[in-house]
């Protein structure tokens, strides 16, 4: 018979046999655990950067709105300039067509008609100046291709070479910019032109 008080084959006594449990400092949710100040100051160099960087993007795309806009004030109306200086070449040329002397010798009613193509050649031109689209004619002048087209060279060693001596068809400005050079003939075989008067006229 099996004793029952005989020893038995009991489990194993958990508590017993368990490694014993050695206890951490605790560490408050708060505290900042170790490498994570650093992390956190990498974080907020980063989004200072993207912060600065956007506020550049912000003000140079506000800078260059504002630029397109003044632009467009200026230059909206190129097209619409070029047109209306073909009005003005034609009353340029209707008045080009009538001789000094047949103007001072012709009857009144011919003066007054010159007269009023004359005053309506002004006011074009002052319309088209309040919009700011300027003549200029560059007649003795030292060329400059920025603001005219040679047309052809006139042989005259009376002036130095280079110089506009005759103007074909004037040229008009639009703010900064040339709307249309100015045609012109440019003399040739004078003396060269100065230096100091190159960097005048510039």
């Amino acid at each position: 018979m099996i004793d029952p008080n005989g020893p038995k084959d009991n489990p194993a006594n958990p508590a017993q046999d368990a490694e014993p449990v050695i206890s951490k400092p605790y560490i408050m949710p708060d505290d900042p655990e170790e490498g994570s100040v650093e992390a956190l100051a990498r974080e907020l160099a980063e989004a200072r950067d993207k912060t600065l960087r956007t506020l550049a993007e912000m003000e140079n795309l506000r800078q260059r709105t504002r630029r397109e806009v003044a632009d467009s004030k200026v230059y909206g109306i190129t097209g619409f300039a070029r047109d209306v200086l073909d009005i003005a070449d034609s009353l340029q040329r209707a008045l080009d067509a009538v001789p000094v002397e047949t103007r001072e010798l012709a009857d009144p009613m011919l003066k007054t008609l010159i007269e009023g193509v004359e005053l309506t050649e002004r006011s074009l031109l002052n319309a088209l100046e309040k919009n700011g689209v300027r003549k200029f004619d560059p007649s003795g002048e030292k060329f400059n291709p920025n603001f005219q087209q040679a047309m052809y060279e006139v042989p005259d060693a009376s002036v130095p070479s280079g110089t506009v001596v005759q103007v074909v068809q004037a040229g008009y400005t639009i703010g900064e910019r040339v709307l249309r050079p100015a045609l012109v003939g440019v003399s040739k075989g004078g003396a060269k032109t100065p230096a100091n008067s190159n960097e005048s006229n510039s």
